[in-house]
């Protein structure tokens, strides 16, 4: 597990889409402080938060440095959609602070991953080695209308996320492509309007473990949800404090799968500028040619 992780959240706001947003904690969250969720605005403290810098005051002469450190995990747009409608004039941008810091991993979690390809910088080619991009599944239906389009597309590292989990599911169809590199499950964490979440049971998050496995790929039960069922058929109430923790304490992730190799070469980082100049003279003489 790292330890440096940090949550960045260039704007604000989504749209509900599918069954795992009917409580979603975004809106739970907004609703504490009067905030309409549905409007789609930037973050203005935090829009530039992975090119920001301040003084280093362990040197005698205060030089600059990033505040997200070098080998950093970036958790990107939790709070919306990376890849929302409203978001198109702002994306460029934050492409670009992406791509200024390759030494840091950026995941981004979507439930639209068909508007993935068009949204895209020109200077992606087959993807960047420091972004993963993880698309939501919390039921089967929601699977198989997602994760086809996410192994079709460019992207060097691609995950799925079912949060929250709602039946019982079968991934071995996407997992078996070798395309997907990580596996993440949670419960329903927030209370719905009724007054009760939505039943996570053990049985199905160890059945997705099991998965895994089976394709060597690692798997982390990263949230319980307010509402679990054990084995044993015993459902227990969880405060919001100690979903993660408790998570933890059942001890099903696995780490040492394989997956992702995060830490990039030198040589890897020069192969990557060296495509992208070579892109760019490329389109600098098509558009010459043009004329």
């Amino acid at each position: 597990m790292r330890d440096n992780i940090f949550t960045w959240n260039p704007w604000h706001g989504c749209h509900k889409c599918s069954e795992g947003c009917l409580r979603c904690y975004m809106y739970e969250q907004d609703k504490n402080y009067g905030i309409n969720s549905n409007n789609v605005r930037l973050t203005r403290t935090g829009y530039r938060l992975p090119v920001q810098k301040t003084k280093n005051k362990g040197s005698e002469k205060y030089e600059l440095q990033y505040k997200i450190p070098s080998g950093s995990l970036v958790m990107t747009c939790m709070t919306s959609d990376f890849f929302i409608e409203e978001a198109d004039v702002w994306r460029q941008d934050a492409w670009q602070f992406i791509h200024e810091r390759s030494d840091c991993l950026f995941q981004i979690i979507t439930k639209r991953p068909e508007r993935i390809m068009q949204s895209l910088p020109d200077n992606w080619l087959d993807g960047w080695g420091n972004v993963i991009i993880s698309v939501t599944a919390e039921n089967e239906n929601r699977a198989w209308e997602r994760i086809p389009i996410l192994l079709e597309l460019p992207i060097k590292h691609k995950g799925i996320v079912i949060a929250p989990m709602l039946e019982q599911m079968d991934i071995r169809p996407f997992l078996s492509s070798g395309e997907i590199e990580q596996v993440s499950v949670s419960g329903e964490s927030y209370i719905g309007w009724d007054g009760i979440a939505r039943i996570l049971k053990m049985s199905w998050v160890k059945d997705i473990k099991q998965q895994c496995e089976e394709y060597d790929v690692p798997f982390r039960f990263h949230q319980t949800g307010s509402r679990l069922e054990l084995e044993n058929g015993r459902v227990i109430h969880i405060n919001k404090r100690d979903e993660y923790g408790l998570a933890d304490f059942y001890g099903l992730n696995i780490e040492e799968a394989g997956g992702i190799n995060w830490k990039m070469t030198a040589a890897e980082l020069e192969l990557q500028r060296l495509a992208e100049n070579a892109h760019r003279i490329y389109r600098q003489l098509t558009l010459f040619d043009e004329e």
